[in-house]
Parts: structure tokens; sequence; C-alpha cells
């Protein structure tokens, strides 16, 4: 409680937690309100629900890199500021295209969100390069993932209820003054430590060559990539087959699954909750390699097991320890990069992951048909150990570790 307290004093933190609290209340509000209204609409047609996630990922591949660069040539609380109220002036266009009977709008909202994301995301680490001290890095960041973890089971439920209670307009004109709360708190940010240094003398494509290339000459910040990347396979590996270890390994019906997925919405509060306090005392390094041996072993554990109390406590035990990987890696990442690098290292990683992820959700039906869903779930767990082993040279090499961060 007291580092709580400590952190809670920087007025950066403070006021990027505020605006992280109506950020994340607007995108879900605005991420359940559109499915469920492209769902009433439509009769549930696949193809229109599909759209809505073609429209959420589809900017990460081609936003994202081009976000990192303007990150690192912006100034971040401007960036971040401009692409809150954007979103927010996004919502009330599409509020208004509604109002004239043309429901097809509610696209807009997520693609433009989305798309802005990518730029204010980037912005938002280059902030925390630039008024975070590499030693409360570790500490500020679970302190973003509690409050991100609680938002991963608050949130649908929250969006759910106010769409059902209100519709699909109160919900838009919800979501427009969460984002401009957002940029609201975003301008107490204190804007003195920013450096004044543009580069915008330089080309896009320099800037992106540039960034290319200090990301392959820095081995640690390669494999750290990669690492997310497995982790991001793994993950998109099991995340459409949650269903079948209902029926086919416990036998029960598919209506058990929200039984199921309960441990795992407690242990993503809990591990956010954990992770905070623990952060000021465990080395990032430690925090990604438990996360990763845990999520793993869980994982092949939940394929293995026909046992709902056994499937449940793998569930817990996996959602417990995924803040860690997060924390861990993002904080070392943000040790390790130079400040006015961030934005395009991210940008790079952002998409990496995501498409690790869509890979792993493309390939895990047809794999499951070849192989099966426990081998498949022990593949999605190998991935996780694939992390481990490649950075554990950096690890167990006290030379190289401090080369690295030098």
């Amino acid at each position: 409680m007291s580092e709580s307290v400590r952190l809670l004093r920087n007025g950066f933190i403070r006021a990027v937690m505020i605006s992280t609290l109506f950020s994340q209340m607007g995108i879900w509000v605005r991420n359940f309100s559109v499915l469920l209204y492209v769902m009433e609409v439509t009769g549930g047609d696949s193809f229109a629900v599909s759209m809505i996630s073609v429209a959420e990922y589809a900017p990460i591949f081609i936003f994202s890199f081009l976000g990192g660069v303007f990150a690192d040539r912006w100034r971040p609380k401007k960036t971040m500021v401009w692409c809150e109220c954007l979103s927010s002036l996004s919502v009330f266009i599409v509020f208004a295209l509604l109002e004239n009977g043309t429901w097809q709008a509610v696209f807009f909202a997520t693609l433009c969100s989305s798309i802005l994301s990518q730029f204010a995301q980037p912005s938002g680490m280059k902030l925390f390069k630039n008024h975070v001290r590499d030693e409360d890095a570790q500490s500020c960041m679970s302190l973003l993932q509690t409050l991100t973890s609680v938002f991963m089971v608050a949130g649908p439920m929250l969006g759910t209820f106010v769409y059902e209670q209100f519709g699909i307009e109160a919900s838009l004109l919800a979501t427009g003054a969460c984002f401009l709360l957002s940029a609201l708190a975003l301008v107490f940010v204190p804007s003195g430590q920013e450096p004044p240094k543009s580069r915008e003398s330089h080309s896009i494509f320099r800037e992106m060559t540039e960034g290319i290339r200090y990301m392959f000459a820095d081995r640690l910040l390669l494999k750290l990539s990669l690492c997310f990347a497995l982790a991001g396979l793994g993950v998109g590996l099991i995340a459409p087959l949650h269903i079948f270890l209902v029926t086919e390994r416990l036998d029960l019906p598919a209506e058990a699954l929200k039984w199921i997925s309960i441990p795992y919405g407690i242990g993503e509060i809990a591990g956010g909750i954990a992770t905070f306090a623990l952060a000021a005392r465990i080395a990032p390094r430690r925090f990604l390699v438990v996360g990763l041996l845990v999520n793993g072993a869980g994982i092949m554990l939940a394929g293995l097991s026909t046992a709902v109390w056994l499937t449940m406590a793998a569930q817990f035990v996996i959602a417990l320890l995924q803040p860690a990987i997060f924390v861990g890696n993002n904080a070392l990442v943000m040790q390790h990069t130079g400040p006015n690098y961030i934005g395009r290292v991210m940008g790079i990683r952002t998409p990496l992951m995501t498409g690790a992820m869509l890979l792993g959700m493309s390939a895990a039906g047809a794999l499951k048909i070849a192989l099966s869903l426990t081998v498949v779930y022990v593949l999605a767990g190998c991935c996780f150990i694939a992390g481990i082993l490649i950075m554990l040279p950096f690890f167990r090499s006290k030379g190289e570790w401090e080369q690295s961060e030098a």
C-alpha cells in the first residue's frame, strides 16, 4: 500500500491512471455496445460480427509501426490528448449518422479508435520513459496492469449493462464522454520533462529504417520481442478452443463454460494486485521467467485435465501469473530502450505479438482436427517454455546481462 501511495504522489502517474480509467470504460462500453447492436440489427450475421474484429485488429498491422515513428517525432503528451479527443469526435459523428438511420456507421467508431490507439499507445510508453525512473518502471507497469485486469473482468459486464439499459445511442454518448474525460486527465500530465527535440526534418522512411536497425542490433530487445510473440502464439492457439475443454475433456454442456471461466477472472484481478505488490522487490527478468513457466505448465495441465476442479485450478494459475509476463517484458523493454527509439520499438512489438496471436487462432481449429485438443494445449504451453529458452542466455550470463543494461 505504501508503494502505491508513493507512486500516486507522482502527478504524471495520477493523471495517467485517471486517463486510463476513463479510456478503459469508454473502450469496453463501445466494444460491447457495438457487438450487441450489430448482433441485434443483423440477426446475428456472422460476417457483420467478424467485421468488428477486422475494424479492431487491421489498424494494428497497418498503423502500429507508423504510430511508433510519430511517437518518437511528436510530443507524446500532445499526441495522446489529440488521439483521445479525435476518438471522442469519431464516436459523436457515428451517433449523428445513427440518428439518420445509417447503422453501419458503428464500424467507423471501432475503426477510428483502433487507428488512433496505434499512435496513442507508443506515445504513452514514451511518456513513461520521460517521466518515470527506470527503477520504478515495473511498479508503474504493474499498477496499470492491475487496472486493466479489473476491466478484463468488469468491462464486459459494464458494456452489456449500459447497452441493455440505455441502448446504442446512450452507449455511444457515454463512450464519447469517457474519451473526452480521458483527454482532460492527460492535460494535467506535467510537460516540463518532455524533450523539445524533434526530427521532423528526417524522412519517415529513414526513421522507420533506423528503428528496425536499432531493434535488430540490440539482441536483448530482439529476443524480448520474440519471447512476446511466442506468448502471443501460445495464447492464440488456445483462445478459440476453451469451449472444447468443457465439452470434450470435462464432458459437460457448453453452458458450463461461464462457470469454468470464473477462476480465470478472479485470477486476473488477483494477479494484477499481486504483481503490483511484488514489483518493487522482484527483478523484471524473474517476473518474466516465472510468468512464462507457470503459464506454460498451467496451459498443459488444462489440456490434460479431465477433472473440473483441476481445470479450474489451472485457469486460475494461468490468469494469476499472466500479468507477470506483460509487466516483466514491458519493464525490461522500457529499461533497455533509448528515449529516442521507444515509440518505434513499441510500434514493432505490438503487431508482432498480435500477428502471432491471430496466426495461432487461425491455425487452432485445423491443428485440433489433425492432432487433438490435448496436443494443441501442450504445443501452446511449449510456446511459453520456448520463450524462457530464448531469454535464458541473458539471465544466466551476468556479464552479458550487464552489457545489455549499459
